[in-house]
Formats: C-alpha cells, sequence, structure tokens
C-alpha cells in the first residue's frame, strides 16, 4: 500500500496460527501497515461500529478487513452483512480469507459485498506462498480515504 501509516489492516481471524502466519507472511511481502487482530465475530462488529468494549471509539483510520467466516459468536457472513450496511464502513474493502471453497458461500460473499474471496490452502507452503501473493497485491491496491 503506497502510505503504509495510513491503512490499518484489521484482521478478523480466530484460528492463532493462521492469524501469526498471515501477519509474518505480509510483512515478508513488505506490508508495513498496523495490523489490528480480531479473534472473534462480536468483538470485531463492536470495533469496527464503535459498540461494547469500544463503545465511542471507533477507528477513523482508512481500514481493509481481512475477513475469516467461521468465526465464534458471529460468522463472517454477518459481519459482512452489518459492515456493509453501515455508513461509515460501507466503503471499507473485505478480502474474505477462509478455508471454505464451496461456490454458494463464496457467491453469497459477494453478493454481500465482499472485493476478494481467497481460499486459504491446508498445505503450508501453499498457504504460506498465498498470503505472500494477497502481500503483493495488497501493496498496490488503493483504499477509500487513504491518503
Amino acid at each position: 500500500m503506497p502510505n503504509h501509516d495510513a491503512v490499518t489492516i484489521v484482521m478478523i481471524e480466530d484460528d492463532e496460527g493462521h492469524a501469526t502466519l498471515i501477519e509474518k507472511n505480509l510483512r515478508r511481502a513488505g506490508i508495513m501497515n498496523e495490523i489490528v487482530h480480531l479473534d472473534n465475530g462480536r468483538k470485531a462488529v463492536d470495533y469496527l461500529l464503535g459498540e461494547g468494549e469500544f463503545s465511542g471509539n471507533r477507528p477513523h483510520t482508512p481500514m481493509l478487513i481481512l475477513l475469516d467466516l467461521n468465526l465464534p459468536e458471529m460468522d463472517g457472513f454477518e459481519i459482512l452483512e452489518k459492515i456493509k450496511k453501515d455508513d461509515v464502513t460501507r466503503l471499507v474493502p473485505v478480502i474474505i480469507l477462509t478455508t471454505t471453497d464451496n461456490p454458494r458461500e463464496v457467491e453469497r460473499c459477494y453478493a454481500l459485498g465482499c472485493n476478494v474471496y481467497v481460499t486459504k490452502p491446508v498445505e503450508y507452503d501453499s498457504f504460506v506462498d498465498s498470503i505472500r501473493k494477497l502481500g503483493l497485491l495488497l501493496a498496490v491496491v488503493k483504499i477509500p480515504g487513504e491518503r
């Protein structure tokens, strides 16, 4: 991303191992943006909409969201639906990053407003390679509100 300080990456991922691999390999790809890691759906929505424990503390920086679908408390579909209906977060790019490759779920995510759908490979080396490639994509993506 051209202005690394401007865009915060919000990673919504409950698997700590996947979260660590994602961050590590984004860094290897040269992505030095702040990464906020949230490990469940309710906490993620509260953070993004400034509710619950984050009441009155809504993030104002340009963001990009990496969203897993299989999450505790609220799944990725519900999160996607809520943030795309909100005036502040509706333009935030959302990249679905999940192990699910069911065509119906892919279609549903795009219908709800996701921008990119990436299936996490199960095999370690393929997973690492996919995240590095994602990092290369993120390096050139322009985010709404980015300076």
